[in-house]
C-alpha cells in the first residue's frame, strides 16, 4: 500500500540549509504539500506543488525554500535555505485524496489533505 514517509530533517544554525524527503509512491497525478506544526499550535502550510509542476509558497518561506518532485515523481523535497529560528518545527508531507480538486486559495490548507507522513523534525538554533 502506498505510504508516506519523511526524512531529511535535524538541527542547523541559522542561515544553513537542509533538504527534506518525502518518499511519496503512487502519488504522481496528485497535489502534494510541505506543512509544519509546533506542539500546541495549528498546522501552517509551507510549499505545495501540483501534478503539471505549478507551485505555491508560504510568503514567510518563499524565496529560500523550494518544493519540487522528482522525475518519477514517487519522491516529494523540500529544498531549504536560509533556515531561521522561526522555521524550527515538525515538517509533514501530505497529499489530497484520490482525483481530489484543490481549490487554489486553499491549496495550502491542512482540510484540504487527507493522507499524511508522520514527520520529520527540523530544529534552527544557533
Amino acid at each position: 500500500q502506498d505510504q508516506l514517509m519523511e526524512s531529511g530533517g535535524g538541527s542547523v544554525q541559522p542561515g544553513g540549509s537542509l533538504k527534506l524527503s518525502c518518499a511519496a509512491p503512487g502519488y504522481g497525478s496528485r497535489t502534494m504539500a510541505w506543512f509544519r506544526q509546533a506542539p500546541g499550535q495549528s498546522r501552517e502550510g509551507v510549499a505545495a506543488i501540483v501534478a503539471d509542476g505549478s507551485t505555491t509558497y508560504q510568503p514567510s518561506v518563499k524565496g529560500r525554500f523550494i518544493i519540487s518532485r522528482d522525475k518519477a515523481k514517487t519522491m516529494l523535497y523540500l529544498q531549504m535555505n536560509n533556515l531561521k529560528p522561526e522555521d524550527t518545527d515538525m515538517y509533514y508531507c501530505a497529499a489530497v485524496p484520490a482525483n481530489g480538486m484543490v481549490n487554489q486559495y486553499a491549496i495550502l490548507e491542512p482540510y484540504e489533505y487527507r493522507t499524511w507522513g508522520q514527520g520529520t523534525q527540523v530544529t534552527v538554533s544557533s
